[in-house]
């Protein structure tokens, strides 16, 4: 039975994206946005402050978060907390991060530009128990399985950490900068650059970044 009203935690680390949320959200009388969150400890904290799946019904949660990003939240919170639904929001397009997030236990993935029915109706959804998927998430899903049968690379070959590691390549960081937010040494992030070069089939960051862009990445994201 679906809690009233369904009790909401707002992850995002820009103050005027969670503001913007909370007011689509005050236009469904049975959503309560009960406490927020700007970085992905805070998400952590807050959850574990509010008891989890007992307090909650909804986490929205934005995968550029800073310090530990929404990927690794989402980890945490599957495993600490498997009942609390967690909807992923982004800018990124559905073919660079759905499948990735639903995969590692999303129960959904909305581009932060969708219309607000559909935010409220994604929430409702997962809320209830269901996994709400926008038809480009599911052509993003179709494509991914074709590829695993067909044994064809991309970006859902790389791990988790590698993913992360890659999406901050593509986006410009240094190996320097990368190591700091992702709080690894240096030499390690050099090691998993290697290994992201060899699974994609590029010989240096320009080719990664051309691998990146054929599969759905924008330089601008």
């Amino acid at each position: 039975m679906i809690a009233t009203p369904i009790r909401v935690l707002i992850g995002d680390d820009h103050r005027i994206v969670r503001e913007g949320l909370k007011q689509v959200l005050a236009d469904a009388p049975e959503v309560q946005v009960l406490a927020e969150a700007q970085s992905g400890s805070e998400v952590l904290e807050r959850v574990l402050a509010l008891g989890g799946a007992s307090g909650l019904d909804v986490v929205l949660l934005d995968i550029a978060m800073p310090g530990r990003d929404g990927l690794d939240v989402l980890q945490a919170l599957r495993k600490d907390w498997p009942g609390l639904p967690v909807l992923m929001l982004s800018t990124y397009p559905e073919k660079q991060y759905a499948v990735r997030c639903i995969k590692l236990g999303a129960a959904g993935y909305l581009n932060k530009s969708a219309d607000a029915d559909d935010m409220v109706a994604a929430v409702r959804k997962v809320a209830g128990g269901g996994v709400y998927v926008t038809p480009a998430t599911a052509e993003a899903l179709a494509t991914a399985m074709g590829s695993s049968a067909t044994g064809k690379s991309g970006p859902e070959a790389l791990s988790h950490r590698e993913y992360q590691v890659f999406r901050l390549l593509t986006a410009g960081h240094s190996v320097t900068e990368i190591g700091a937010q992702l709080n690894l040494a240096a030499n390690t992030v050099s090691t998993y650059r290697a290994r992201i070069l060899e699974k994609t089939g590029s010989k240096n960051d320009v080719e990664l970044a051309l691998f990146a862009e054929r599969h759905g990445r924008s330089s601008n994201l």
